[in-house]
This record gives C-alpha cells, sequence and structure tokens, in this order.
C-alpha cells in the first residue's frame, strides 16, 4: 500500500486530502462523511492534522489508524514538534509502526500561546528537521542516540511542508533544501492561489532538488484551499503565515458580496474551480485543505470547467 502510493506521487497524478480531527473523543462521523460522499474513491490517500494553532484535538496517530482501516488507503500522520520531546517522539512513532502508520508529516508547530488550554506550554526540543532526522535513523535501525533497536521498524515514509509565499523567494528555495536534506520523500506547500505563484515555487524546488544532491525524485506537492467567502480569504491572508491571497481575488469576493451572500459562493465557487484545475495542468500534485468541508470539495472534484 504504502510503496504503490510513493510510486503514484513519483511518477503519476496525486492526489490526498487532509482531514481534522474534531474536539471529542470520536473520530467516526469525520469517516461517515468522506465515504457518504465518496471521497475515498476520489483521493490516493489523506493526511490528519495534530492540533492546528494548538488548539487541542482528537490525536492524529490514532485518527491515522481509523482512516486506513476504514478506506485501506495511505495516510499521513502530522506531528507537531511542540507538544513532545525526543522520548515522547520516537516512542509514538514506535508504537505507530507496529499497527502499520509510517507516513509522518513532520511540523515545528503552531504557537503553544494560541493555545485553548490554560498556561499550555510548548515542547520545542528541535524544529521539524530533527523528526525527519529520528525517521532516518529509524530507517537504519537505530534511535535518534545512535542506539540499536530491538527490531528494525517497517520503512516509514516522511513528508514535509513549505510556505508558498515569501518576500524573497530565495528564503524557500534554502528551506526546502534543507528538509529535502533531512529526508523528506515530498514537500507539501501551504495554498497556493495562483498559477504563477505555483510555476515559481516548482521552480524553486527543482533547483532545491539539485542543491540537496537528491536523486531518489522527491516531490513537490501543491497545498489547495479552496475560497469561496471574503471572510475566508481575509482569515488565510492575516493568519496563516507563509500564504499570498492575491488582491484582485480580494476584490472580485468583495464585489460579488456586495451584491449577496449568493453571488459570493456562486463567483468563489468558479474561481475555486477554475484555480484548481489551472494549478493540476501545471503539476498534477495537489493536496486538498478545506476544514473538513468535504461537500465543497465533492463539488469541485465533480465539476467541469
Amino acid at each position: 500500500m504504502f510503496e504503490d502510493f510513493i510510486e503514484k506521487l513519483k511518477n503519476d497524478s496525486f492526489l490526498t486530502l487532509e482531514t481534522t480531527p474534531k474536539h471529542s473523543p470520536v473520530f467516526t462521523p469525520v469517516l461517515d462523511r468522506i465515504e457518504e460522499l465518496g471521497l475515498d474513491k476520489k483521493v490516493d490517500g489523506f493526511s490528519v492534522t495534530d492540533s492546528p494553532l494548538a488548539k487541542m484535538k482528537y490525536s492524529s496517530l490514532f485518527a491515522t489508524l481509523k482512516l486506513q482501516e476504514r478506506f485501506h488507503k495511505p495516510t499521513l500522520a502530522t506531528i507537531s514538534m511542540r507538544d513532545q520531546n525526543k522520548i515522547a517522539l520516537q516512542s509514538g512513532l514506535l508504537g505507530a509502526n507496529d499497527f502499520d502508520v509510517r507516513m509522518i508529516l513532520a511540523l515545528t508547530g503552531d504557537a503553544a500561546s494560541a493555545s485553548d488550554q490554560p498556561n499550555t506550554k510548548g515542547v520545542f526540543e528541535g524544529n521539524s528537521t530533527m523528526l525527519l532526522d529520528m525517521i532516518k535513523c529509524f530507517n537504519g535501525g537505530i534511535d535518534y542516540a545512535g542506539k540499536a533497536l530491538d527490531e528494525k521498524p517497517k520503512k516509514i515514509y516522511a513528508f514535509a511542508v513549505a510556505n508558498a509565499y515569501a518576500k524573497n523567494p530565495k528564503n524557500l528555495q534554502k528551506k526546502m533544501k534543507m528538509k529535502l536534506e533531512h529526508g523528506a520523500a515530498a514537500i507539501i506547500t501551504q495554498p497556493v492561489y495562483s498559477p504563477d505563484n505555483a510555476a515559481l515555487l516548482l521552480e524553486l524546488f527543482e533547483s532545491a532538488k539539485i542543491e540537496a544532491g537528491r536523486r531518489d525524485n522527491p516531490q513537490l506537492v501543491f497545498g489547495y484551499f479552496p475560497i469561496t467567502k471574503l471572510r475566508t480569504a481575509q482569515f488565510l491572508s492575516a493568519h496563516v503565515p507563509g500564504v499570498n491571497v492575491p488582491k484582485s481575488l480580494m476584490d472580485t469576493l468583495y464585489d460579488a458580496k456586495k451584491i449577496s451572500d449568493e453571488e459570493q459562493e456562486k463567483v468563489g465557487f468558479e474561481l475555486a474551480v477554475e484555480l484548481f484545475h489551472a494549478v493540476y495542468a501545471l503539476h498534477p500534485k495537489m493536496h486538498i485543505m478545506a476544514a473538513n468541508n468535504f461537500g465543497l470539495v465533492q463539488r469541485i472534484l465533480d465539476a467541469k470547467r
């Protein structure tokens, strides 16, 4: 399952869907909604967020296990460096490996100061590259301290993230290169909102891949978050680092909203479909993020240009 997924990532079109566990002890309603809409038949795999914005949610590792059991498709378990030290991180990886949770999306994580839990303190013993290094060690049969494990884990596939925008694009290239040097099989970007932005990211990634000396064909995957409302555009622009929502998109949604909310959503949906197809035509490797708005995802994937 995992080897076929990686092969498709490298050599074919590729589409994954992000899921966000809720502030709840059950994850099944999310699975039921995906199945009801048939989205499991439209994507190659899934990802699970890890308490984004430091808001406490259901465990990403357990959610990953349930997704894989239900749909028999590989799932990326996001792990944040914010919440665990080296011991806990490695312990979680070992236990997850026994249950075939073997695809890890390494994040440094949002600041603990944003948490909804009182007096929360971040751990941050390192950034996401430390987690990438832990995975490299495990794949070599040792732990992060260099001690041989009693049994070598099943191969773990590491993924990383990158911003979609920076005032100095060379900064993005430098960070991509660093994550490739630490073993990322793919880098997933923050949402892109124009084909020109996507083309620049692809150019930067190819240069980073050469500089990192990677000959095993790591891939760039474009993040895609559909915007159908002005308030969503404003939130992403103001609160999500590394995302650039073009002024033209904001203005178009503003003008549509002045007519009516219905017109705003109609125009926003048409623009979201157009963007999806334009970016996919450029590089057919995309990761859909929609804050569990799976109905919107279904409509976009079913829409004809």
